[in-house]
């Protein structure tokens, strides 16, 4: 088996060998040609970037659809107009090869025909510098086919996009044996830091990715096939697991004819892999979208979500059993590039071991030759699907890597990090641990709605979904090896709950703190109505002002003010200085870690104010009186225990206000609250 990662899986902790590129051109201009080009403007909107294809009209018409795209973002308003000049200038649209010359990376997006492939990196190779990156978009054909035609292959490798390209963040890079580790490295950084997930994967036929997403589609359409279910009852039961039913991906993303392709290319492993007839001669599936929903037979149902399952389950287990990827990378793939609810070991998880054998014998008689699990269930769970570990010279570096959700918490992250904590704080080579956030952004934009909402009105589930919520919390307070929380980026809500629950707080310069509960009609009920006043508002009534302002009116600092109040500890300027500042802070702290101080705290005075606002925002006063009765009881609570119990009730007490109703209400359903008291 290949080694995937030679280095860190945090693909930010060290600065690359080569910088950003300045020149990137993209040779296909048709299909998913203009999104990767455009990924790129809008990720770096001052890089010139070329497209090249044979054909003009491919050329106009991804001109167009650039121009779309900045058009229609800067109506949204998600994009400034200073931006949206850079993003639509310097583009070079031509059937010239020559003006590639230059390029720091070039990408192909021809169609999936291997003798193209190759006739177009000739071309590439004899006029880019030796030093040029080379990448191909294939879905499925292996790198060491494509580059076996280049004088330096080892500058080359693929680099797999997800429909659409200019959003999805799914990306698989393969290792193969001639590509230089140095190239697979700066690609994996690159990537990521344009705000990609990038994970590496075997060069095998289809990768990771395009294995389950072609062979999810080709068992939907033998179904179709087999007169089991029509498609727009197959794209129904989908929806269970993914966002959108197979069909109306393929759509979407007029996908028959690469399943024909790849499948084709697949039966080089076996008959079983071929592609289902109806791919030859339809063209369009009459189906359902998102959220659509025809009536469907239970008896239709079982059958059509077992054989999903069974193909899923095929797929993934084959894939971690041959070392095609890492099994956390399969779960994470399949969510972020595949957009599956949930990944297949965790959806194998809540089937349980009877229902998980019963989907595989069902599939291996229906498609006899198919992989099966080459090992037994436990196997298939024993992994943290939402943390990345890193050894740094004795400390153990947590990644929070949940990036489509801004690093969000929820319960089962925060049991992977005390999972972790409780595994290696006795041991002897165990410094301490740092905490940061996946990707250039978010350290973590707050806690999972998850399951409040079925609190809302129950003043004790709530104060208990708190409490329980905490149990990482608890465990930090009382731990003697130093935890420090390395902020990456914005730190709200729950995200910043767990920073200050750190024993020091080390930031980027452009990283932001703010506790936004209030705008949803509820208050930061683990920890941020206490531990800011105890830990550095003591004796220090003016700080205590900036932290009534964060709590009662979501108040955003800047990690500058935040280290002139003395909460940030180190300031960095980019992701590696940050890490090692974080690294440099668990050291000093070795065996003087300071816990959160006990006994009251002095603070400001909390004013009654008539109408509550955060921005244009009228808030509620309501919740406003309570955040103001729980901070003062609080401060005056002689333990740290007694204060957190006081915000805990707190919480409750606001569950059962209308404003938590409207607030979350308001959220889930994509718009701005209003708050009547």
């Amino acid at each position: 088996m290949v080694q995937l990662y030679v280095g860190y899986r945090n693909p930010l902790i060290t600065k690359p060998s080569r910088p950003l590129p300045r020149k990137v051109s993209v040779v296909g201009a048709g299909g998913i040609g203009p999104d990767i080009g455009y990924f790129f403007k809008n990720s770096l909107p001052e890089v010139e970037l070329v497209f090249v294809d044979i054909i003009e009209e491919a050329l106009k018409a991804a001109q167009n659809r650039i121009e779309a795209y900045v058009k229609k973002a800067l109506s949204l308003g998600k994009m400034s107009s200073e931006k949206a000049e850079k993003v639509s200038s310097n583009i070079t649209y031509t059937t010239d090869y020559s003006k590639i010359a230059g390029s720091d990376l070039v990408i192909e997006a021809v169609t999936e025909d291997l003798k193209i492939k190759q006739k177009v990196f000739e071309q590439v190779e004899a006029i880019v510098d030796e030093e040029t990156i080379l990448g191909s978009n294939t879905s499925a054909i292996p790198a060491a086919r494509i580059f076996q035609v280049l004088k330096k292959p080892e500058r080359a490798t693929n680099v797999h996009f997800f429909a659409p390209a200019w959003r999805n963040p799914g990306l698989e890079i393969t290792v193969w044996d001639k590509v230089e580790r140095e190239i697979v490295d700066y690609l994996y950084w690159l990537f990521c830091q344009l705000g990609k997930a990038p994970i590496l994967v075997d060069d095998v036929i289809g990768y990771v990715l395009s294995r389950v997403f072609d062979n999810w589609c080709n068992d939907a359409a033998l179904l179709l096939e087999e007169g089991v279910a029509t498609a727009s009852e197959i794209d129904t039961v989908a929806q269970e697991f993914v966002v959108a039913g197979p069909f109306y991906v393929l759509n979407i993303a007029k996908g028959n004819p690469i399943i024909i392709k790849t499948n084709l290319l697949q039966m080089e492993e076996g008959e079983h892999y071929r592609p289902a007839k109806i791919f030859y001669s339809v063209e369009t599936w009459k189906t359902v979208g998102p959220g659509g929903k025809v009536e469907v037979s239970p008896e239709t149902v079982q059958k059509v979500r077992d054989r999903l399952l069974g193909v899923l389950f095929s797929q993934c287990c084959e894939a971690v059993d041959r070392g095609i990827a890492l099994i956390d990378d399969i779960e994470f793939g399949c969510v972020v590039a595949l957009a599956f609810r949930k990944g297949p070991f965790s959806i194998m998880r809540e089937l349980g071991e009877a229902e998980f054998k019963r989907i595989m014998e069902t599939y291996a008689r229906e498609r006899p030759g198919m992989p099966q699990p080459q090992h037994d269930f436990q196997y298939y769970q024993d992994f943290y699907r939402h943390i990345l570990v890193d050894d740094l010279d004795g400390v153990k570096l947590v990644t929070i890597r949940r990036p489509h959700v801004l690093n969000a918490l929820n319960d089962e992250v925060n049991s992977e990090i005390l999972d972790l904590f409780r595994k290696f704080e006795a041991d002897s080579s165990v410094k301490g641990f740092i905490i940061v956030g996946y990707g250039p952004s978010a350290f973590s934009a707050g806690a999972d709605i998850g399951k409040f909402p079925e609190v809302l009105g129950n003043a004790e589930a709530a104060a208990d979904y708190a409490r329980r919520f905490s149990e990482l919390f608890f465990h930090m307070d009382e731990m003697e090896k130093p935890v420090v929380a390395a902020v990456n980026g914005m730190a709200l809500g729950g995200g910043l709950e767990l920073a200050i629950r750190c024993h020091k707080i080390v930031a980027v310069r452009n990283a932001w703190f703010q506790f936004p509960e209030v705008t949803l009609g509820i208050l930061p009920g683990v920890g941020g109505m206490v531990v800011p006043y105890r830990r550095w508002a003591r004796g220090r009534k003016e700080v205590s002002e900036v932290f009534h302002e964060m709590v009662r009116f979501a108040r955003r600092i800047t990690a500058e003010e935040a280290y002139r109040i003395g909460m940030v500890s180190r300031l960095a300027d980019d992701y590696p200085s940050l890490i090692k500042a974080a690294l440099e802070t668990v050291k000093e702290l070795e065996g003087r870690v300071e816990k959160i101080p006990e006994g009251p705290v002095e603070i400001a005075e909390l004013k009654p104010v008539e109408k509550p606002m955060a921005g244009d925002l009228v808030l509620s006063r309501e919740v406003d009186q309570v955040i103001c009765q729980a901070i003062k009881e609080a401060a005056a609570a002689q333990t740290l225990k007694e204060a957190l119990e006081i915000s805990f009730k707190a919480f409750g007490r606001v569950a059962c206000l209308d404003a938590a109703r409207e607030g979350i209400k308001a959220f889930m359903e994509r718009r701005k609250p209003k708050f009547e008291k």
